[in-house]
């Protein structure tokens, strides 16, 4: 008996069908939430700024013009000028791009490191279980600004190191997250079929456990990054982070708050900015947690 064409069915096709229905779903479901779809405004208004800050700026945010030091918003400067006369609009935009930059090094480095980290320890268990949590208690007792400071002040000011002065503080908790989740998966029937299928430890990590791990994570690293902005702003307001003349929303702040009752924007647009993009991320992961969180949608 021949099997028509039309009875055939793409097993690639049926996927990649599935995973486009998934993702409908998903963002009918992402589209209902009004603060989340703020969140997500205010995060894209960010990219586009960082990714076309050389076309929007209005002037050379490094370039002084002591003629206009102080000068109040107008038309020549839509947010005012700096102590030195830069245009704040366009060091505002520039700042994006450092904001970014800082966000994506921690993100990048410090996620990663603690789900691994979180993954061998509730996968593998025993000593290694008790020596990786007991380091990962240790920084979770001290304060991520306090700690961030010891380690710059260590390793130097600077953009890279405060970077990785922040990443040395913020994968704890990515360890934990993910230690709690792989103590789950790890005794599940799935893993269990899968261990006596001769699979080893490493494939069970690295396969099931981790993926399994992820969108937690996510969700971790979407709320993360309210933190890491104003860790970040922290270090450049006392003059630990990006080094002058790069145009950091915290060091900016940092010479705007001897002109706030005179001239108020200088240290105030900066500082709105802080605001505007931490309240972005903390709305975005409060959706995405809604969203992916399989306990919070069995309630709803």
């Amino acid at each position: 008996m021949s099997v028509t064409p039309d009875l055939v069915v793409d097993p690639k096709r049926a996927v990649r069908a599935a995973r486009w229905a998934e993702f409908k779903v998903f963002t009918r479901r992402f589209m209902r939430n009004p603060l989340g779809v703020v969140g997500l405004v205010i995060v894209v208004l960010l990219l586009f700024c960082a990714a076309f800050a050389p076309l929007l700026a209005t002037h050379d945010p490094y370039l002084p013009s002591l003629t206009d030091r102080l000068a109040a918003p107008s038309a020549t400067y839509w947010l005012g000028a700096d102590e030195l006369g830069r245009d704040i609009y366009s060091r505002i935009l520039y700042g994006s791009q450092l904001t970014l930059l800082i966000v994506g090094l921690v993100i990048v480095t410090s996620a990663p490191i603690g789900l691994i980290i979180g993954a061998v320890s509730g996968t593998v268990g025993g000593w290694v279980d008790v020596v990786f949590m007991r380091i990962t208690d240790v920084f979770l007792a001290i304060p991520k600004l306090l700690l961030a400071l010891a380690f710059v002040a260590a390793l130097g000011p600077g953009i890279t190191n405060a970077a990785l002065a922040i990443t040395l503080t913020a994968w704890p908790p990515y360890a934990r997250l993910a230690r709690a989740e792989a103590l789950i998966v790890r005794n599940s029937d799935y893993v269990n079929a899968v261990r006596l299928a001769g699979a080893s430890e490493f494939r069970i990590i690295v396969f099931h456990v981790i993926p399994m791990c992820l969108s937690s994570v996510i969700v971790r690293m979407t709320f993360d990054m309210a933190g890491i902005i104003l860790t970040a702003a922290g270090l450049g307001f006392i003059g630990l982070g990006a080094q002058p003349p790069l145009p950091e929303w915290g060091a900016m702040i940092s010479t705007g708050r001897k002109f706030i009752f005179d001239q108020w924007w200088v240290a105030t647009v900066p500082g709105i900015a802080i605001f505007t993009v931490s309240l972005g991320f903390n709305l975005l992961g409060d959706a995405l947690r809604d969203l992916l969180d399989p306990h919070l949608r069995q309630r709803k």
